[in-house]
């Protein structure tokens, strides 16, 4: 039986909501190993001037933990 962990992540990007999402996914990647998936559980952007500056996802990412045999 696999256990899977939950993570939460904030990231932010100047381009869109996808690319914050893989600005997530890549930091998550650094230290977690075995990713499945990423949940995006909201999303903000930054307004000046009437214009977004930045958007950013707080998402869920859940990696399989390897098991002890």
């Amino acid at each position: 039986m696999a256990i899977i962990k939950i993570i939460e992540v904030i990231a932010s990007s100047e381009k869109s909501f996808d690319d914050a999402t893989r600005n997530a996914l890549a930091e998550a990647a650094k230290s977690v190993q075995n990713i499945k998936s990423i949940y995006i559980k909201e999303m903000n952007a930054n307004v000046t001037n009437n214009q977004i500056v930045s958007y950013g996802v707080n998402a869920k990412i859940s990696f399989e933990v390897n098991k002890l045999d």
